[in-house]
């Protein structure tokens, strides 16, 4: 498996994460529990974009692997 595939996987993944942290939080009543998972999905999105921008990269520097 290509580094390419490996991070566009990994992105993949970040956003079923995220997915899924959003279906928790419109289910979660509990306010500390809540803010748990708002700060957890900060982190998330922060890590998915930081991801989205690194499989721009490499499809720029590595084009075989898009």
């Amino acid at each position: 498996m290509t580094v390419g595939a490996q991070v566009k996987g990994c992105f993949s993944s970040i956003k079923n994460i995220e997915a899924s942290l959003q279906t928790l939080a419109n289910k979660t009543t509990a306010k500390e529990s809540r803010e748990a998972i708002e700060q957890v999905q900060q982190l998330i999105s922060e890590v998915k974009d930081d991801l989205q921008n690194q499989v721009i990269q490499l499809s720029i520097e590595e084009p075989q692997y898009k």
